[in-house]
């Protein structure tokens, strides 16, 4: 099992090192787009400024950075897994001028931090990628200081995300892709209403909340579209790159005629749906 999950770990750390220039290139329409689950995530974590807090999954440096741009004497401590991310999340916290911030490349399941040191946890669509979310939610807790907050986010159900599910639906459509084991990392494993809390109730956290958040991916053309998620999508890229040129141009053409087909007008804005879940130690 352990040799299973570090090998996971493994394939992911090597994929988002890989897509992280996508990530760079495509960081101010992805970050647009997710900034309502993070303005969530703040709203209900309430920074304040002498506060230690630990941001899971950081990628590019969202909402890390925004809660560190909030403190006065605070600081924020930022982990990926990937260290190529990092140096992005470092990057834009340059620019902006933000200094109150650590980044470390760490596996949640193995944070190397003492017990209860931070004051609360971010950690905005990491949770679902994890190779044992039992194993990371324990080590999160674990750092945590009594009484502390932690808010993560998940992507809710298919249905209600049309931002990928415009893509993925004509990727299966078109190709016999392998389906993976119940329960694999990916994108809609916490979907639906209630399986993160009840993660959160396991770990022993209290005053449990969840909330749906709406998004809108503002895309001005369906080539757009396409060029950004063939670009920071690992699962959608592998699915392509064993697609034939013929395969990939229907698909390409098929995504096309299913976002206009909804909406008719460019620029578009593509439906999403993300559940915050929020809750104390």
């Amino acid at each position: 099992m352990e040799k299973e999950l570090e090998k996971i770990r493994t394939q992911q750390k090597e994929s988002w090192n890989l897509f992280s220039s996508g990530w760079k290139k495509w960081d101010n329409l992805t970050m647009e787009f997710m900034r309502p689950v993070g303005d969530e995530i703040i709203r209900v974590l309430h920074p304040a400024d002498h506060q230690m807090i630990l941001d899971v999954a950081s990628g590019t440096g969202e909402p890390g950075l925004t809660i560190a741009s909030m403190l006065k004497d605070g600081k924020v401590t930022l982990t990926d897994l990937s260290e190529d991310m990092l140096t992005i999340a470092r990057e834009n916290a340059a620019k902006k001028g933000i200094k109150n911030i650590e980044t470390v490349v760490a596996d949640v399941c193995e944070l190397p931090f003492k017990d209860g040191v931070f004051d609360a946890i971010s950690c905005r669509f990491g949770l679902m990628f994890f190779p044992d979310m039992s194993i990371a939610m324990k080590k999160m807790v674990r750092v945590l200081k009594p009484g502390g907050k932690i808010a993560v986010s998940v992507w809710n159900i298919p249905e209600k995300n049309f931002w990928i599910t415009a893509l993925m639906s004509a990727i299966n459509k078109n190709m016999e892709l392998p389906i993976p084991p119940p329960g694999s990392p990916g994108i809609f494993r916490c979907a639906g209403s209630g399986m993160i809390a009840g993660l959160f109730r396991k770990a022993g956290l209290k005053n449990i909340t969840e909330k749906e958040v709406a998004g809108k991916l503002k895309c001005e053309t369906a080539d757009l579209y396409w060029s950004m998620m063939t670009e920071i999508a690992a699962p959608v890229a592998a699915a392509l790159s064993k697609a034939g040129d013929e395969v990939k141009e229907k698909i390409k053409r098929e995504v096309a005629e299913a976002i206009h087909h909804q909406y008719p007008t460019d620029p578009f804005f593509l439906d999403s749906s993300a559940l915050v879940i929020y809750g104390e130690k």
